[in-house]
């Protein structure tokens, strides 16, 4: 640590003091003088003393929560608060008191869920229902407990520019985005969330910041051209001034735990934060986690998001790593999507063979160190020793959707025994499982890319961007305009699809499933056993849990699987056959039971799977 940081401020942004006023504080290494100017009936500017460090501070007594505020840079021009809390007018618009320590939270014995024990529910508030709030939000918690998700993943939130965006162009990283609710809004789903069981977490982005409204250079050097990102500019974690840069992520990571009482924090894209340094940001960033963490008394869960397939990112501070209790594991994804819909173009050409399931299902990823196809270069490093925890798994998100020309789902690619066998793979999966909003029902509406910027020039970048990037996969046809509100209008969840068939029975159908994976407790299992039939393109995984040694037959194939019984030693009793007509399958030709006198040949219609239990020896 620095011999100057004990000068910090203690928190960044406008905040109230005990003692009654609002403590203004900013860094700002750029300006010698920085004034605040305070808008209204009784404008005035107040100057803001600077510490050696460049960090700006005033103390204003008379001041209510909602008055507006800016801070002026030297003698010309006003900019928002780069950590504000509100942004009520859009990103260009004055900065919004706001007081968040008198909600009255009711979760007092909450103390959070093991990744373990966790099913997370990825959703983007503006689509998740007709009003696009987070208030719209609270009618369909008891739904998500029902279906048996247990953590809600929400997509960022932090301001961006216009009501219509991913998320990923936030620029005020403290900010909760006006068209969704307002800071309170938030802390009241959170509260509600807890009460009914569910935890929550949120999507954070600290790779790059969006490129309108975009202020953060004009204050100090956060930005650094060391590095590129395909985003925008990199943020400075490792160069002159960085200190700083990293004390207002991490600064921002603690706010949401501490003031809304997240759970988890999913860490958008970590391969695009470039630190060469000793003590990596990502390392520094675990470790306050960790603390605060101890001190709340509640457990609290990172989960990084890396295309890179490195160990780094789980292993221990002490060990050289970051120190993250999980990951997304890509390669789960592109191993059962090649497998059902038979695609193999970009990073899918690595992809689309049973053994590329079976291994990543053994340790978390596939490539760990051979040669990629796609990227002309050996990929990956060796998986840590197995934690089933360690990975987040999904057959949908919102990149593999959105990301797609069209933002097709896979209802859109595959039929309704293929959906039924990819929510088996991802739910009775070691791993934690994820599911995208409307997945558990097959939502037909696409998940397409959209944006709201003011600035024309940028929009049309975006949108000739667009364009450009789906003409090199040779794709001819229209890309839908990401400014246009009917694009944002066309991918608004229809939930009323759940009370029509087949969907009911999807719905039904993964409700089982996550039943099951409680009941048996499949977060908790070790290394499963995994045995392929590549010409079949079957799986036997085999678990042990704590209430019985499952078997998992999987059929990936467009045509019935003929196994020998003989691969299931004992007698074993049917708990799942997806393709039974409970579930509007073809009907099944598995025996209920496999023991002594079961049929030597066990027969798996195509695209289904199912699960047996052990029962006893194989004695009669």
């Amino acid at each position: 640590m620095s011999e100057h940081q004990h000068a910090r401020p203690t928190t960044l942004g406008a905040t109230p003091i005990p003692e009654g006023g609002w403590n203004f504080a900013v860094w700002a290494p750029k300006h010698d003088r920085v004034e605040l100017h305070l808008p209204g009936n009784r404008e005035k500017c107040l100057p803001m003393p600077r510490d050696a460090m460049g960090y700006h501070t005033v103390v204003v007594d008379d001041l209510q929560p909602g008055a507006r505020y800016l801070y002026r840079l030297g003698d010309s021009y006003e900019r928002p608060d780069p950590a504000s809390r509100r942004q009520p007018g859009g990103v260009h618009g004055p900065s919004e008191l706001v007081d968040l320590r008198n909600f009255e939270w009711t979760d007092r014995d909450w103390k959070g869920l093991l990744l373990e024990d966790s099913v997370f529910y990825e959703l983007h508030v503006g689509t998740f229902t007709k009003e696009g709030t987070f208030h719209a939000l609270l009618a369909s918690l008891d739904e998500l407990a029902a279906l048996g998700a247990t953590t809600i993943e929400i997509m960022p939130i932090a301001q961006f520019p216009g009501s219509r965006n991913w998320g990923y162009d936030g620029v005020y990283p403290f900010a909760v985005q006006n068209s969704y609710g307002t800071p309170r809004d938030l802390q009241t789903l959170v509260n509600a969330a807890h009460s009914r069981g569910l935890a929550v977490a949120l999507d954070v982005v600290y790779n790059h910041l969006g490129p309108e409204g975009n202020y953060l250079s004009e204050y100090g050097p956060y930005f650094t051209d060391r590095y590129k990102t395909p985003w925008g500019a990199a943020l400075n974690f490792d160069g002159p001034d960085s200190d700083e840069v990293r004390h207002f992520f991490i600064e921002n990571a603690l706010y949401w735990l501490d003031n809304f009482h997240i759970d988890a924090l999913r860490l958008d894209a970590i391969h695009g934060i470039f630190d060469a340094s000793a003590i990596p940001f990502l390392a520094e960033l675990s470790k306050e986690v960790d603390a605060f963490a101890a001190r709340a008394g509640r457990t609290i869960s990172l989960v990084a998001e890396s295309d890179l397939n490195d160990s780094r990112a789980l292993r221990s501070r002490c060990g050289g790593g970051f120190g993250m209790p999980s990951q997304w594991s890509d390669d789960f994804h592109h191993s059962v999507h090649t497998l059902l819909t038979g695609e193999h173009s970009g990073y899918y050409e690595d992809f689309g063979e049973v053994r590329h399931l079976a291994g990543t299902v053994k340790q978390g990823w596939y490539y760990a160190g051979q040669y990629s196809r796609h990227r002309r270069r050996r990929h990956g490093n060796r998986p840590l020793p197995f934690k089933a925890s360690n990975y987040v798994v999904f057959t949908q998100n919102h990149d593999q959707v959105g990301n797609r020309a069209l933002g097709d789902r896979l209802s859109s690619l595959v039929n309704f025994e293929s959906l039924k066998l990819a929510a088996g793979a991802n739910l009775l999966s070691p791993f934690v499982p994820l599911l995208f909003m409307g997945e558990e029902y097959g939502e037909t509406a696409p998940f397409l890319y959209f944006t709201s910027h003011g600035d024309p020039n940028l929009a049309e970048a975006v949108r000739r961007g667009r364009a450009e990037e789906f003409q090199a996969f040779g794709w001819k046809d229209k890309i839908p305009d990401p400014q246009s509100e009917a694009t944002f209008a066309n991918c608004r969840l229809n939930r009323n699809l759940a009370q029509e068939e087949p969907h009911r029975t999807l719905l039904r159908f993964n409700q089982m499933l996550l039943r099951f994976r409680s009941d048996y407790r499949l977060g908790h299992t070790s290394a499963p056993s995994v045995m392929e039939f590549a010409e079949s393109k079957v799986l036997l995984v085999s678990q042990t849990t704590s209430a019985s040694e499952l078997a998992m037959l999987f059929n990936f194939g467009d045509s019935p699987a003929d196994l020998n019984s003989g691969i299931l030693q004992g007698r074993w009793e049917k708990k799942i056959d997806s393709s039974s007509l409970e579930w509007l399958g073809p009907g099944t030709d598995l025996p209920s039971r496999i023991g002594v006198s079961s049929p030597s040949i066990l027969k798996l219609r195509p695209r289904s799977f199912a699960v047996y239990a052990h029962s006893g020896s194989s004695s009669e």
